[in-house]
């Protein structure tokens, strides 16, 4: 027999991929229909309706992938997760900002998915993913470069040679003088900086409209532990002079109208938890100054706290839907 039965079937990982992708681009089709109701500026609203087209057309060939494996298709998300009549809750600047973060997971999750599948429709329809949103990605780097709050990675010299670590102390400093941070740690830094900012800002907004107690009280919580991470990272580039990303809380208004349902906040929420766990342990991986990782190993058990705290919301209120399992 060759590497496929005749039928060719969805592998697990295919599946998985499929699924969460279907979960996560309803959710942006309800974000984005809103958006696209509130967004003034005319250079950021074509952005907006590109990301928009994206997901839909993704739901439309997830769903034929799917339906061809005779697999349930997810409930997702719907009309009933968003009203578009509502106050803005956001800026047009954050709106862009949203767009450039969530491109990012995007791209990220469509590279994963190319190397874990096995079936050739699948890889080409991954990497259709990959090369549509590197275009919109572009586009957005280009729009957010003439924005007021774009701040770009901090930049180092030029070395004049090759240089060779001399000593194992290169590691552990965490009780003497501090070696400059390299490329990779001022980069990582910075990016989850952004990224965890991001949380925070996502969060304060959503504290201010959710329903539920408990999604309001986890959303407020969220803020706090997100807050004091985005700070640890900034201190740590601060002290050596480095300029760190702008901060977003004044680009959310004081509308206490939800836009969203308590299930499509909670679902963004933990999402974006998630992701951060990921860039986290990745970011472990290239630090080599012993208070970084120290410091990352905090980071990542506050994430662990807002992660297990969202998952406990999503099932209680049966939000959390299954994937398709070996059982």
């Amino acid at each position: 027999m060759g590497l496929f039965k005749k039928s060719n079937p969805l592998s697990a990982a295919e599946v998985s991929a499929l699924w969460l992708q279907y979960l996560g681009d309803s959710m942006a089709i309800c974000v984005y229909k809103y958006f696209l109701t509130i967004v003034e500026n005319k250079e950021i609203k074509p952005i907006l309706e590109s990301a928009l087209q994206l997901a839909e057309s993704h739901i439309t060939k997830i769903t034929e992938f799917l339906n061809n494996a005779n697999f349930k298709i997810p409930i997702g998300f719907s009309e009933n997760d968003v009203n578009v009549n509502t106050p803005r809750l956001f800026s047009d600047q954050f709106l862009l900002f949203y767009s450039y973060i969530m491109t990012i997971h995007g791209i990220t999750a469509y590279s994963l998915a190319v190397t874990n599948a096995e079936r050739k429709d699948i890889q080409d329809y991954f990497f259709d993913c990959v090369v549509s949103s590197k275009d919109l990605f572009q586009k957005i780097v280009e729009l957010a470069k003439k924005q007021p709050k774009f701040t770009s990675v901090p930049t180092i010299p030029s070395p004049h040679g090759t240089e060779f670590i001399e000593s194992p102390g290169f590691i552990s400093n965490l009780m003497g003088d501090k070696r400059p941070l390299n490329g990779s740690e001022i980069s990582t830094l910075f990016f989850n900086s952004t990224k965890t900012g991001f949380i925070r800002s996502l969060s304060m907004a959503f504290s201010h409209v959710a329903v539920r107690e408990d999604v309001r009280n986890f959303m407020l919580k969220n803020v706090k532990l997100a807050g004091k991470d985005a700070d640890s990272f900034d201190a740590i580039l601060q002290e050596e002079r480095l300029s760190i990303p702008e901060k977003w809380d004044d680009e959310i208004t004081n509308s206490t109208i939800s836009p969203f349902s308590d299930k499509l906040m909670m679902f963004h929420a933990g999402f974006l938890v998630n992701a951060a766990l990921t860039y986290y342990g990745a970011s472990l991986g290239s630090s080599y100054r012993s208070d970084i990782i120290l410091n990352y190993g905090r980071v990542f058990t506050n994430a662990m706290q807002a992660g297990a705290i969202s998952y406990n919301i999503m099932v209680k209120h049966e939000w959390l839907e299954k994937q398709p399992d070996s059982g």
